[in-house]
């Protein structure tokens, strides 16, 4: 088995244009709109994190443990190795990564609705900061050709994880490097422009 993520991840104005879109294209709809709720662990000195490193644990429809490497950029796609399982307990599994002496380091949240086309899986993504389109596939070059059937810009990809420009609107707006969630932004307008991050259709 291959454990490898390839992807990509736009930023959009209007993430219903791209359903509808996806929609009429015959995209197959493998997840509807679902909030996700995100547990990110890490050291007591924080040793995953700047070794570019993540464990997370999700609680969505199920629950599901995650070990993702240190990412790469190439060709424009960002590749880094993912190993995934279902778990079956939320709670215990946190429990068990606590007892093993990992901690959580950052809650974050999002609205997420899945869908299979052309090869690739494509989430689009409703977070506390703006909304994105991820794009994932077997090489970047693929990634490439279904962003253009889509009408996306591939020059405004974006090259962070969502937690890496989480922690660079924190250092702007001086918010708490620890809950992106909903509520924690529910008064704050943010400019992603201000990023250097540009809409990736019209």
């Amino acid at each position: 088995m291959q454990y490898q993520e390839i992807e990509i991840k736009l930023y959009v104005k209007n993430i219903q244009d791209i359903a509808d879109l996806l929609r009429s294209k015959k995209a197959q709809l493998i997840q509807p709109r679902t909030h996700e709720l995100n547990l990110r662990f890490d050291t007591v000195n924080g040793e995953l994190t700047k070794n570019g490193r993540l464990l997370r644990l999700r609680k969505d429809r199920t629950a599901l443990l995650t070990y993702k490497g240190q990412g790469q950029i190439h060709q424009g796609a960002r590749i880094r190795t993912e190993i995934q399982t279902i778990v079956a307990d939320f709670e215990a599994t946190k429990a068990i990564l606590e007892q093993l002496g990992y901690q959580v380091n950052l809650i974050y949240e999002k609205y997420r609705a899945e869908y299979e086309w052309q090869g690739t899986h494509i989430s689009l993504d409703e977070m506390p900061y703006g909304n994105f389109v991820e794009i994932e596939g077997l090489n970047p070059e693929h990634i490439h050709l279904v962003c253009n059937d889509l009408g996306l810009n591939w020059e405004h990809r974006i090259p962070w994880s969502y937690a890496e420009l989480f922690y660079k609107i924190c250092e702007k707006e001086q918010i708490p490097p620890n809950a992106l969630t909903f509520d924690a932004f529910k008064d704050r307008k943010i400019i992603l422009e201000d990023y250097g991050i540009f809409p990736a259709t019209e």
